[in-house]
Formats: C-alpha cells, structure tokens, sequence
C-alpha cells in the first residue's frame, strides 16, 4: 500500500513525521536510488528503497519509553555545543527512539520517548490537548487571586494561555517561596515560567510530574523504563477518542 514518504519514515521510527519532512526537504532522503525533496511523495514501505542518509531503514518494533529528565539535559537527540542530551540517557535502546515535545534544559520530569511516529505526532499536536502537570516552585507567597488567574489563562506576549487548572500544594514562609501544581494542555515555549512571571512569581525549580494518566511516580532522576502493553493501548484509545471529539466539532 503507498503512503506518504514523511510518514513511512515516521513509522521507521527515524524521527518525527515534521523531523522528517525537514530531512526530505534537505535532500537526505532517496527512493529507489533518487534523492527525494517533494514532499507528499508516496511510496510502498515493503517494496520500494529507502534511504536516509544513505542507510536503509528498517520497520523496528515500536517502543515507548517513560524518561526521567534531570535538568541540564538537552530535550534532542544531538547538540552542536556538545551538551548532555536525552540520547545520553537511553544509550542501552537499540531502537531510535527520540522525544515526544520538550523539556526545557532547565526544568525536570516526564518526557515520553519512541519510535512511533504516528503516536508521537498525536501527542504533540496541539489539537489532543493532553493534559500535563507541573510542580513549580516559585519566589515569594501568592495570592488566591493570582493562582485563579494561572488558572482561567493568563495574557502573554504570544496570546492568552487556554484555561487550566492551579492550586497550591505548599507554602514555605521561611524561605518565602510556594509549591503550585498546575495543569495545561498546550505546549508554548517555556509556558509555565512565563505564566508564573506574569502574575510575579518566577520559577525557581520547574518538574512536569504527569502527561495524560502517565506518572512519574518514583522513576529515579535520570532512569527510564518502558510502557506496559496496557500503558499504550490506554494511551491509543485515549487519542482516537480525542479524535472522535475533534472530528465531530469540525
């Protein structure tokens, strides 16, 4: 069956579908011995050749992958600078796996990583609007006012924020800081620092604890582990309904 270049090599498990396009429209990408830019080319998995970078790809086995992320680590699979990135981390997987959205390189927590490219650009579309929390710890003591406003959205730079949920978990007089929990559902460019700098509680240790029903629990800094079986279909069945919800609005 012939599907979409982009897509084929998503499923390969050699990056994202967008990761991907960005390699067929750099020329890294042949079928059948020609080298490839359009984009929307179809090809048939089992019959034709594909090269990335001159090496075939191969249909691996999916897996996914719960990664602990410390912070000053780099949410990719390479950096030029030569900092620790997530590959580090995951050295002892065979497969290619790489990471479904972002942590900053200073913020810690949950990042899913696999091969899958089809569940990966579900999750990281916008449009699942998945949930994920964070624990923040944040300077000084904020009102109920403030966490209220975290909560219905806050006005940035970029747009108002989607409404959410905030709450406070803890308040450290001592040292005039407070614990929030909050939940969103996008994922802007270090969203949750700037919604605490609007309301003038800037992060001072950020950690995203949970994505959809997906816990961190008492995974070890820097450790990961591979989802059960049950794990995945959950989260598969979990984004066809989201898709049903989507299809039917539109």
């Amino acid at each position: 069956m012939e599907e979409r270049l982009q897509k084929v090599l998503a499923q390969a498990g050699v990056a994202s579908r967008r990761s991907c396009e960005e390699l067929i429209k750099q020329g890294r990408v042949k079928v059948n011995g020609q080298v490839i830019t359009e984009l929307g080319t179809k090809v048939t998995a089992s019959v034709d050749q594909i090269l990335v970078d001159n090496k075939s790809i191969a249909q691996e086995e999916h897996v996914y992958v719960l990664l602990h992320k410390p912070t000053g680590v780099i949410t990719s699979m390479s950096d030029p600078e030569g900092r620790k990135t997530v590959r580090d981390l995951i050295k002892q997987i065979p497969q290619r796996v790489y990471p479904v959205g972002r942590l900053d390189f200073d913020t810690s927590g949950l990042l899913i990583m696999t091969n899958d490219g089809e569940l990966a650009n579900r999750l990281a579309h916008p449009s699942f609007e998945m949930d994920k929390v964070y624990r923040a710890w944040v300077k000084g003591i904020p009102t109920s006012e403030s966490v209220l406003r975290l909560a219905k959205g806050i006005k940035l730079e970029d747009g108002m924020t989607s409404p959410g949920k905030a709450k406070i978990l803890e308040r450290d007089t001592n040292k005039n800081r407070t614990l929030l929990e909050l939940t969103i559902h996008e994922g802007r460019n270090r969203q949750v620092r700037r919604m605490c700098q609007a309301i003038g509680h800037p992060v001072v240790t950020l950690q995203r604890i949970r994505i959809s029903f997906l816990m961190l629990g008492n995974l070890g800094l820097g450790s990961y582990r591979f989802l059960q079986k049950e794990e995945v279909e959950r989260l598969q069945s979990e984004l066809k309904q989201v898709q049903k919800k989507t299809n039917r609005r539109l």
